[in-house]
């Protein structure tokens, strides 16, 4: 239990984005942080990569797909960021599947970090403008629909209230246009992914700590964003049933999933 545990972790938890403050934190560092060995901490995080690198190459088998993929916009010289929460840092994640899709030469730089709401996402504004990225993909939303104080009843209260989510994915968008980053059209939201709300319910962490997430909320955030004049990729029906046993977070498959929406979203729009 406490392996699958420390998996977990090394999948979904990257300190050095959560203390980048600190400069970059060597292997030796990281793998203390997990309470491994540094060769222990380094073989989990190959393992990982091979899976991405696995599940883009079996994409690249379907023709069809293929050449949906070379229609992608994003080209060697380019820099493409995404922000993001779980969904997206996590090491099996859509964003990682991506980059083994995209052709040498295009770097993606992945400063989604694990739990953060669009409030905290405003505070990677500065790195934007350092970075000064070709495109930004933006996939936030669903911890600011998590509800605090639900259970037994109680419907809880959200983290972020709704008017103040959009009001930070408004904001995000128009600073860092304001600040000379990438326009409307190179500019990407992603919705968030589905919540299987009776899972979420019922998993014990969750229940223990009094925190929840519902369908409704989620769907609140993708309809605004689906709203925008930017162009939008709405995840939540082909990840569907693809979850952890939290019910909130993707397994390989449904993070597959939106790797496919993505680009067959962007292939059409191209």
């Amino acid at each position: 239990m406490a392996e699958n545990l420390t998996d977990k972790l090394v999948r979904f938890q990257q300190p050095e984005k959560s203390l980048h403050y600190l400069g970059e934190l060597p292997d030796t560092r990281l793998a203390e942080l997990f309470d491994l060995d540094t060769e222990t901490y380094r073989t989990l995080l190959r393992g990982l990569d091979e899976q991405t690198r696995d599940t883009a190459a079996e994409l690249l088998e379907d023709p069809a797909f293929a050449a949906r993929a070379d229609r992608l916009p994003f080209r060697p010289g380019q820099r493409v960021v995404v922000l993001g929460e779980s969904t997206t840092a996590d090491r099996l994640s859509w964003f990682s599947i991506l980059r083994h899709l995209l052709p040498d030469g295009v770097e993606l730089v992945n400063l989604a970090v694990s739990g953060s709401t669009t409030t905290q996402a405003l505070a990677q504004l500065p790195r934007l403008g350092f970075l000064r990225p070709d495109w930004i993909l933006c996939m936030l939303g669903a911890n600011d629909a998590q509800r605090l104080g639900r259970g037994a009843g109680a419907v809880g209260t959200r983290l972020v209230s709704e008017a103040e989510t959009e009001r930070n994915l408004l904001a995000l968008r128009d600073l860092a246009e304001r600040d000379g980053l990438p326009g409307p059209d190179r500019w990407i939201w992603l919705t968030p992914s589905a919540v299987d709300q009776e899972r979420a319910d019922s998993y014990p962490h969750f229940r223990r700590a009094g925190i929840g997430w519902t369908s409704e909320d989620v769907d609140g955030v993708a309809d605004f964003l689906l709203g925008r004049p930017e162009l939008t990729v709405d995840t939540r029906r082909v990840t569907t049933g693809l979850h952890l046993d939290d019910g909130v977070h993707l397994t390989l498959d449904g993070q597959r999933a939106i790797a496919v929406a993505l680009v067959d979203t962007l292939a059409e729009a191209s």
